[in-house]
């Protein structure tokens, strides 16, 4: 099959960060497969370019949902380029009740969902392809009650450096973007009574340079510079986009 076009798998890409990745690749000539368990969300995206977007309705964390989506994106695209795993959750879980399920539970999604992704799509990346994993500026930092969340994206993170060195011999880049407090539909929905999110939300934006919570479109430029050739040259790191929130 001819390729006049590079093609981009996103998952979550039906709001937030994943839906701004989706957009900014697909504004800049590429085709994509986007996967979300909203199909709106999905269809939405597809509007703007219905012969260039496949719009493939799933779980990430149900092996048979990956493996459709990997079927019906080589039957359309023939290969991939970027593989962009971004879907994942937080939760506000205290250590006390951080037990097996709780763990499990963010685990199965942020890191396990994340890297199957990658390893069913990999006989099918072209080379100088590119592996993009969404962590979080939260692997340098503590946050009371995301111990959880923190540990998967740390894990994440640590895993997308072995797998750099593993994947360079076929020419295919594997690198993080770590947001930081990004303004997306995920921060509402950690689990804090909505006073006391308000009362966080006021304490972050006073530790950021801007005064601000970051766009999801400050995430989705810097994934598209990652996966471009202006980028050839960055293997296994991890780009924080925070605000400044890091080193404040």
């Amino acid at each position: 099959m001819e390729r006049k076009h590079k093609v981009a798998v996103v998952t979550g890409a039906s709001t937030g960060i994943g839906r701004a990745i989706a957009e900014k690749f697909l504004g800049a000539g590429y085709r994509l497969a986007v996967m979300a368990r909203s199909e709106q969300g999905l269809l939405e995206l597809k509007k703007q370019s219905p012969e260039n977007v496949l719009v493939v309705p799933g779980d990430v964390t149900k092996a048979a949902d990956l493996h459709r989506l990997v079927a019906e994106t080589i039957k359309a695209f023939g290969a991939v380029d970027v593989v962009v795993p971004n879907a994942g959750g937080a939760k506000v879980v205290s250590f006390e009740n951080s037990d097996q399920v709780a763990i499990a539970d963010q685990f199965n999604l942020n890191f396990v969902a994340a890297t199957e992704t990658v390893r069913k799509f990999l006989p099918h990346i072209n080379g100088g392809g590119s592996v993009l994993f969404i962590t979080t500026f939260l692997t340098t930092v503590g946050f009371p009650g995301l111990a959880i969340y923190n540990s998967s994206k740390a894990a994440l993170k640590s895993f997308a450096q072995t797998l750099a060195v593993e994947l360079a011999p076929r020419k295919i880049r594997v690198n993080c973007v770590a947001p930081g407090p990004i303004s997306t539909p995920l921060w509402s929905k950690v689990g804090l009574p909505d006073d006391v999110l308000a009362a966080v939300g006021k304490n972050i934006n006073a530790r950021l340079m801007p005064g601000a919570f970051g766009e999801a479109n400050d995430i989705a430029e810097t994934a598209l510079f990652l996966a471009s050739e202006g980028a050839k040259n960055i293997y296994g790191q991890e780009i924080v986009v925070d605000g400044g929130y890091t080193i404040g």
